[in-house]
């Protein structure tokens, strides 16, 4: 095995409701196009429901078509504005590189990614973007003005698990499907699933979750308040551990990331021990 692979460890992040409370598009975008969050939503689901269309294009068309409407430009430039104002859970901002030192201090690296079915071009705009090897979100088209077209990428709740087989198998962009269904023995592929880890919040993340745990990873939910409406989460090995959203040094998440790391560099360790001999 790659002793790079073998000390390497991928969390994936979904975001709304993960990283950042609530859709990301309710802080400025949606207000900018003079509408109710909830209005938005239910005439993006209704749209979905008429046409038997899958409900993150919904959004994503309503999205071009309500900008259009109120003659509002739709840029990549617009999505940063609008992400640079997304506010972040308790100690998000400092969570990164607190964890990485962590990390390096049991000789093991990091590599975060987000699989969310928000806008990635807004997620790009946050001021926490540049920790990501990837961000992997639903986002657009622009034509030859630099305008939001057509939807390039949807990303719903069955289809983030395609995610984290790219990630399994160093697949580092949405379009390229050459290497996702070849057979790569399991000490070649760069980050096994064992040293996986999911970090969720609700029904949307299911399916990303149970597929990282049957792998042999660990996924964990978070949730906003002290209301554990996700406790079902915790069933039928969907999810490991169900804590509050706080990324501060000491907090639940943060000594559950800490015995996670610890867990994998010993079976490293002992996996290196093995080998020597």
């Amino acid at each position: 095995m790659n002793s790079t692979c073998k000390r390497t460890i991928a969390i994936a992040y979904d975001f709304d409701g993960t990283l950042a409370p609530g859709n990301m598009q309710e802080y400025d975008f949606i207000p900018a196009l003079n509408m109710i969050s909830a209005s938005f939503w239910k005439e993006a689901n209704q749209l979905a429901k008429k046409h038997d269309m899958d409900e993150v294009l919904a959004y994503l068309f309503l999205t071009l078509k309500k900008a259009k409407e109120k003659n509002i430009p739709v840029r990549e430039e617009t999505f940063f504005k609008f992400g640079r104002q997304i506010p972040f859970f308790k100690g998000v901002e400092t969570y990164f590189s607190r964890i990485n030192q962590y990390a390096a201090s049991k000789d093991l690296v990091i590599e975060h990614h987000i699989i969310s079915s928000g806008i990635r071009e807004m997620i790009k705009g946050t001021v926490i973007a540049k920790e990501f090897k990837n961000i992997f979100a639903s986002g657009y088209q622009y034509d030859e003005n630099g305008d939001a077209c057509w939807p390039a990428l949807a990303v719903n709740y069955t289809n983030k698990t395609q995610f984290l087989f790219r990630i399994n198998k160093g697949i580092y962009n949405s379009y390229d499907n050459s290497l996702i269904n070849k057979i790569i023995p399991e000490n070649e592929k760069p980050v096994p699933f064992s040293n996986m880890i999911y970090i969720g919040d609700g029904e949307t993340d299911i399916p990303a979750m149970k597929m990282a745990t049957m792998q042999g990873g660990n996924a964990i939910a978070v949730y906003q308040s002290e209301n554990r409406k996700n406790a079902d989460i915790l069933k039928n090995d969907r999810a490991n551990y169900l804590v509050p959203a706080d990324y501060s040094e000491g907090s639940i998440l943060d000594l559950i990331l800490h015995n996670i790391i610890d867990k994998i560099a010993s079976e490293q360790n002992l996996k290196a021990l093995g080998e020597d001999k």
